[in-house]
């Protein structure tokens, strides 16, 4: 086991402990205070990101304001309010294994390693990882990237499968840590990395707000397929149970399906940009059998 599993393996280990002291009453807790805390990432286009106005937006944060109008009819509080707790990809699970936050509404996959400390409600998108280079680089799939800077974001699953893929290749590859997704994307954009390895929906964001998007490509054969889930506190049936209902409510009654056309395939903050990018197989899937299982 190499350094890197050691230190990963302690801070699961830390955070399941935090969890189970905090796993109190997540409903009771919110009708006592009168306030849903809610976690959110600042450069996750198109899932929770930051409007012109400073704003949290975006695809997660829409089904989140359900989530709350939801909780405002179940608890008979009309004036619950939302405050919003900016998380990274590295203190995210913090927030809510020390109860700071009671749902985390960003682009975080589902994950084996994470289930253990944080529990996660039916999957809202998949994607799968790839890798952002610019469109000079002649880069166009991983094996291109022997002896190449690859930089990814601290905090995410990303590095489990570049190291993989590194070692069954042997391609000597330098990996850097960004701290979160914006600064990742600017050590590609300023040539100080090769390639940004990430979940292909978050790149396809990023490359459209770039100044120049035809100066950078997605390239790479999908290394894994990723469920996007609102994380909950571990071990809080209760609130699970009622997140899970209002979800699977959502998808049957069309609003997804609705929500993903407005932050996918039509024109949004900044610049009015378009992503153009259909409903998947695998999310139709799960609207037509909601299920909080994953792979």
């Amino acid at each position: 086991m190499n350094l890197r599993c050691i230190l990963q393996a302690g801070v699961f280990a830390s955070a399941a402990i935090l969890s189970q002291l905090s796993s109190a009453d997540t409903l009771d807790r919110i009708k006592k205070s009168q306030t849903v805390n809610i976690a959110y990432r600042e450069s996750a286009l198109p899932f929770s990101y930051l409007s012109d106005s400073k704003a949290p937006v975006g695809y997660t944060i829409d089904i989140c304001k359900k989530m709350v109008d939801a909780l405002k009819k179940e608890l008979k509080l009309p004036q619950l309010k939302i405050n919003f707790l900016p998380v990274t990809a590295d203190n995210r699970i913090e927030a809510l294994t020390s109860g700071k936050a009671d749902m985390e509404c960003g682009s975080t996959s589902n994950t084996a390693d994470r289930r253990k400390v944080v529990d996660f409600t039916i999957p809202h998108f998949f994607s799968t990882l790839r890798m952002m280079v610019k469109t000079s680089s002649g880069i166009k799939n991983w094996t291109d990237l022997k002896g190449k800077k690859v930089v990814f974001t601290k905090g995410t699953s990303t590095d489990k499968f570049i190291l993989e893929r590194d070692k069954v290749r042997a391609l000597n590859m330098k990996l850097v840590e960004g701290k979160d997704h914006s600064d990742s994307f600017n050590m590609l954009e300023t040539n100080q990395v090769d390639a940004f390895a990430q979940d292909e929906a978050l790149l396809f964001g990023l490359k459209a707000k770039a100044k120049d998007p035809s100066k950078l490509t997605i390239v790479g054969d999908p290394l894994a397929s990723e469920a996007y889930a609102i994380m909950l506190p571990k071990g809080d049936a209760a609130f699970k149970k009622f997140i899970d209902a209002e979800m699977a409510r959502q998808m049957t009654d069309g609003e997804i399906t609705k929500l993903h056309e407005k932050w996918f395939t039509k024109p949004i903050q900044p610049n009015n940009m378009n992503l153009a990018w259909p409903m998947g197989a695998l999310l139709k899937e799960t609207i037509r059998f909601p299920s909080d299982k994953v792979n």
